[in-house]
C-alpha cells in the first residue's frame, strides 16, 4: 500500500505530534510498507532518524504570505519553489520565536477552510504533486488542523484519509473572537471529511467526539508506540544521604506547569524530615518563555533554593536517556489536560515512577500501568503531599516503576503501533 504521511513540522521546536508521526512512519516502514513522510510548513525535528523527505508542503513563508497579501497567491511558481526551500524555512525558524495562538485566528480559519481558503494555491501545489508523481492509496494527517485539505485529497486522489487527534483543542481555545467561533465550526463541518479518525487513549478519543462533533465509532484509539532501543536501563538509584533528584521534561511553558513543581519544591524542602530534593529540568525553551523561566529561578533563589534548580536544557535522544535514567522520580504538573503524555512512556520505559495531575490521559495510563501517583491539578501542595509518599516509601516508588516499564516495553512499542495502524488502513480501504 502506498501511503502518504502529511507532518505539520513545528520550525526548531521539538513537538510531540511530529515525534509520533516520524516514529510511526519510521515503524510502518520497518514492516514493509511503502510510507512517504512528507513535512508541511517547516522540516519536522525529531531527536530519532528523520524519515521526513526533504521536501516541505504548505511552505509555512508562503502560506503566511499568501494569507496576508493577495498579490503572494499569483506570484510565479519559481518564486514559491524559492520561498519553500527546506534550508530557508529552517533558518528562518532558528531565527525567530514561536508565534503565538492568539495571532494566528484569521490565519488558522483560512487553512481550515481548505480549497475555499486563501491558501487554495498551496493546496493545488500538493494535489498536482501527488497525482503526477506520487499516486498514493491513502494520505495520514498528523493533525485535525489539517483537515480542510481532506477534501480536495479524497476527491482529486479517490483516497481515503486518516486523521491523527493530537491535542489541537489547546491551540484552539487560545484564538480570540471571532476566530475562535469560526474555527471552531468550520472544524466541526470538516471533520467529517476524513474515514478515520485516530486517538492515542480513551480520553482523548471520548472528548474530542464531543468537541467535533462527530460519533464515538469514527475514533479509533491506537496507543502511541516508542523506538525503545537505548530505553530499559534502571534508574541510577541513590545513597542513603544523597538528594532525590525530581525530574521534569517537556517543554518549559506556564502550559506545562513547571512553576508548579517549583512551588513544590519549596515545600518539600521545608519538611525536615526528608532527605535534601532537588529539581532537574530539560526541555524546548522558546524565546518568549525565558521570562518565564528566569521568574521561577528568582522565585526559587529567593527562597534559598537556587542552588537545588538546574534547567539542563534541550536534550538529543542519547541525552534524554541518560536524564530520564538520573532520575528517582518524575513530575509533569500540566495545566491544561493532556492529550498524549509521550514524555511520561519515555520515563516508564526507564523505570522511574511519576507523580501526574489527575486530569487529562493521566488517569488512564497511571490505571493501566500503576506506574505512579495522581494529584489534584493545579495545587502545589498536593502534588508536594504526592511527592512525599513517593520519598518516604522507596519500595512503592520502585515497584511502580517497574510495573510501568513492563506495560510499555509490552504494550508502548512501535511493533503494535505499527500493527494496529496497518489494521485500520486496511479496513479503510476496504471500505474506500
Amino acid at each position: 500500500m502506498r501511503i502518504v504521511h502529511l507532518a505539520a513540522g513545528a520550525g526548531q521546536m521539538y513537538c510531540g505530534s511530529c515525534l509520533h508521526a516520524n516514529r510511526l512512519a519510521a515503524a510502518l516502514q520497518a514492516v514493509g510498507e511503502d510510507v512517504l513522510l512528507v513535512p508541511l510548513y517547516t522540516p519536522i525535528r525529531t531527536d530519532e532518524e528523520n524519515v521526513s523527505i526533504d521536501r516541505v508542503a504548505f511552505g509555512g513563508i508562503n502560506v503566511y504570505l499568501q494569507g496576508r497579501w493577495t498579490v503572494f497567491r499569483h506570484v510565479p511558481r519559481l518564486l514559491d519553489r524559492l520561498l519553500d526551500h527546506p534550508r530557508l524555512l529552517r533558518w528562518v525558524a532558528k531565527g525567530g520565536s514561536r508565534t503565538r495562538a492568539e495571532r494566528l485566528g484569521e490565519l488558522t480559519v483560512s487553512m481550515l477552510r481548505g480549497e475555499e481558503g486563501r491558501q487554495r494555491k498551496e493546496l493545488e501545489k500538493l494535489l498536482g504533486w501527488l497525482e503526477e508523481e506520487i499516486r498514493p492509496e491513502l494520505i495520514h494527517l498528523s493533525n485535525v488542523m489539517l483537515v480542510g485539505i481532506a477534501r480536495e485529497l479524497t476527491r482529486r486522489l479517490n483516497a481515503p484519509v486518516v486523521c491523527t487527534l493530537s491535542g489541537e483543542d489547546i491551540f484552539l481555545e487560545k484564538l480570540p473572537e471571532p476566530h475562535y467561533g469560526e474555527a471552531r465550526a468550520v472544524l466541526r463541518e470538516r471533520a467529517a471529511d476524513p474515514a478515520a479518525l485516530v486517538a492515542m487513549n480513551r480520553y482523548y478519543a471520548g472528548f474530542m467526539a464531543e468537541y467535533l462533533g462527530v460519533p464515538h465509532e469514527r475514533i479509533h484509539v491506537i496507543p502511541p508506540g516508542l523506538h525503545l532501543e537505548g530505553h530499559g536501563g534502571q534508574p541510577a538509584g541513590r545513597t542513603r544521604d544523597a538528594p532525590v533528584t525530581i525530574g521534569y521534561l517537556a517543554r518549559v511553558c506556564p502550559e506545562k506547569g513547571l512553576h508548579l513543581l517549583a512551588d513544590a519544591l519549596r515545600l518539600l524542602a521545608e519538611d525536615r524530615d526528608l532527605p535534601p530534593v532537588r529539581l532537574r529540568a530539560a526541555g524546548y525553551l522558546d524565546q518568549a518563555d525565558r521570562p518565564y523561566l528566569r521568574e521561577i529561578q528568582r522565585r526559587l533563589a529567593g527562597y534559598g533554593l537556587g542552588d537545588r534548580f538546574q534547567y539542563a536544557g534541550e536534550l538529543d535522544r542519547a541525552e534524554k536517556i541518560a536524564f530520564l535514567q538520573s532520575l528517582d522520580l518524575m513530575s509533569v504538573p500540566t495545566v491544561y489536560r493532556e492529550s498524549k503524555g509521550l514524555y511520561v512512556l519515555e520515563a516508564w520505559a526507564n523505570g522511574v515512577p511519576v507523580v501526574l495531575p489527575a486530569h487529562g490521559t493521566f488517569p488512564e495510563l497511571i490505571d493501566e500501568t500503576g506506574g505512579g501517583l495522581l494529584c489534584e491539578p493545579g495545587d502545589p501542595q498536593d502534588l508536594a503531599a504526592a511527592i512525599k509518599r513517593m520519598i518516604r516509601d522507596p519500595d512503592l516508588a520502585a515497584e511502580c516503576g517497574r510495573r510501568a516499564q513492563q506495560v510499555v516495553h509490552q504494550r508502548y512499542n512501535t511493533e503494535v503501533m505499527a500493527r494496529r495502524t496497518i489494521e485500520l488502513y486496511r479496513k479503510v480501504c476496504s471500505r474506500q
